[in-house]
């Protein structure tokens, strides 16, 4: 636990410190692609039961799956620990809920772009002052451009409404994840925290829950529990005790860029020039602050 705490720390990152680094980029890399192709194929499932009951059979088969594999011990917690899961949980719950309202009413790289600005305000707080600022406004402009199609702003306000919230969600998702990871051992105050999360989503989730209790809709609910939430925030738990949260939150910012792609690939969302070229901004950002982040060998941490 120690050891843990004292990677999730950002300090130097010579020797093992950058091996740990390299790992948690790839793990990020590895949730990344996980919420946005689980995501895109959400659709059928959001469209059948709405985002909401979605949201809720996804958050509880995650939460049971990892309880059982976890075997949290409940008895043993601090009140500090307790408090932390809860609201982590009930950010978990408002994030997700937010977003696939949001990706129900306007396109997945639109949503998911609107939704990066909370990392972003992170990653840019992480930062500091100076001249390493310059990358977070190139990924605003990028994101800008990806959420223009060339002929006028895609996307309805609710949804967008909807994709804000997700991303103030998402910044506060970020701070604290590192947090509570730094209080549990192993995946327990990811297994607490998605407990927590699918008693908040239960209101919003319940009144349609019967239209996917048969073996098609719950089988569907299981492959999507598996790809968002379960599979990318253990990744992200992990990846948050390696690396620094600036160095983890403008990573993230190449959320657009595989939102984006899954959209096409998946849904047939189409990407305009104007639109790749907000891709490569985004992604030209990530690169430039990862790598200030890696020079400096330190990061502000939660």
């Amino acid at each position: 636990m120690v050891d843990q705490q004292a990677t999730a720390s950002g300090g130097g990152l010579s020797g093992s410190g950058n091996a740990g680094l390299f790992t948690g980029i790839l793990l990020c890399f590895g949730s990344m692609s996980s919420i946005q192709f689980g995501s895109a194929f959400s659709a059928t499932a959001i469209h059948a039961f709405g985002p909401s009951t979605t949201t809720f059979l996804r958050l509880v088969m995650a939460a049971v799956i990892l309880a059982l594999i976890v075997r949290p011990p409940m008895r043993s917690y601090s009140r500090e620990q307790w408090k932390s899961a809860a609201l982590l949980g009930a950010t978990m719950a408002a994030m997700t809920l937010c977003f696939f309202a949001a990706i129900a009413r306007i396109p997945l790289g639109l949503a998911v772009a609107i939704e990066f600005l909370g990392p972003l305000a992170v990653a840019t707080w992480s930062l500091g002052k100076g001249w390493r600022l310059v990358w977070p406004v190139a990924a605003f402009i990028g994101v800008v451009l990806l959420s223009h199609d060339g002929a006028g702003w895609v996307g309805d306000p609710v949804g967008m409404l909807f994709a804000v919230g997700a991303g103030i969600g998402w910044g506060t998702y970020i701070i604290l994840m590192k947090k509570t990871g730094a209080v549990f051992k192993g995946l327990e105050g990811l297994s607490m925290s998605l407990l927590f999360a699918a008693i908040a989503a239960a209101p919003f989730g319940l009144p349609r829950v019967g239209e996917a209790l048969n073996p098609e809709g719950l089988g569907m609910m299981l492959g999507l529990a598996i790809l968002v939430p379960l599979f990318p925030y253990a990744l992200e738990m992990i990846a948050l005790r390696r690396m620094p949260m600036s160095a983890f939150g403008i990573l993230m910012s190449l959320e657009p860029a595989l939102g984006a792609l899954a959209g096409f690939l998946v849904l047939s969302q189409p990407m305009t020039p104007l639109q790749m070229l907000g891709t490569a901004l985004v992604v030209a950002a990530s690169a430039g602050v990862t790598s200030s982040g890696n020079g400096e060998g330190e990061g502000k941490t939660a």
